[in-house]
């Protein structure tokens, strides 16, 4: 499942946060690399413990936290914090799936789901798309500043090469309560059901009965 999310961050705030980090120290995208991924990635990045970056991080994470259809899409239960990368000068990284662990300061974290949140404006770029290979097909996915795309980190994908102008995106990986994709897409389904109904004059026993269902599948399949 893939889910784009649009106005994580407004313009206004999309570029109060380029100020920051484009004033920081872009260093080798490889640091967070794994043994193969090393091969066919060509970006910079910021240190992970850059003090502005773990900042930013953190106000991306607690602004998701806050977003129903987030939330919804995700169930999330713990962040591999957000990092930043750019790309430019035909930069690019080939086709690879993400790492299935990675170690915080708080232990570890498996990736269920992986999410961009697009900093640079899509016109001010050539190349740089997001494509991803999943049961749902291929995708080129090459979002407006302050939108995010949110999808399962099983996902084979490519960052294509940036041929002029340069790309700035957070990159960021998630445990999900949730751990099949299957259940995760039948919970978010029948969440958006129910959010629609509610909206409209649905029977009030109803909209109780389904929320009861919601939360019994969401009791059984929940890992914590």
């Amino acid at each position: 499942m893939l889910i784009e999310i649009p106005n994580v961050f407004s313009k206004q705030e999309v570029s109060h946060l380029r100020e920051q980090l484009d004033a920081r120290r872009w260093i080798d995208g490889n640091q967070t690399s794994g043994a193969m991924a090393t091969t066919r990635k060509r970006n910079q990045q910021l240190d992970k413990d850059d003090p502005v970056a773990i900042r930013i991080g953190e106000l991306i994470m607690e602004r998701l936290l806050a977003h129903p259809l987030f939330v919804s899409a995700a169930l999330p239960l713990q962040f591999y914090p957000p990092l930043f990368n750019r790309y430019q000068g035909g930069e690019t990284f080939g086709y690879h799936i993400d790492n299935a662990i990675r170690s915080t300061n708080e232990g570890m974290v498996r990736t269920d789901l992986s999410a961009t949140l697009f900093l640079s404006e899509p016109e001010s770029y050539q190349g740089g798309e997001l494509v991803i290979q999943d049961t749902y097909g291929q995708q080129s996915i090459k979002l407006a500043a302050g939108s995010l795309v949110l999808y399962p980190s099983t996902s084979l994908h490519q960052v294509t090469p940036v041929t002029s102008g340069e790309r700035t995106a957070a990159f960021m990986w998630l445990q999900s309560m949730v751990r099949d994709e299957g259940q995760r897409r039948l919970l978010f389904q029948l969440d958006q059901s129910i959010q629609s109904l509610t909206a409209q004059t649905t029977a009030e026993q109803e909209l109780f009965n389904l929320t009861g269902i919601y939360h019994n599948l969401l009791r059984r399949w929940s890992e914590l």
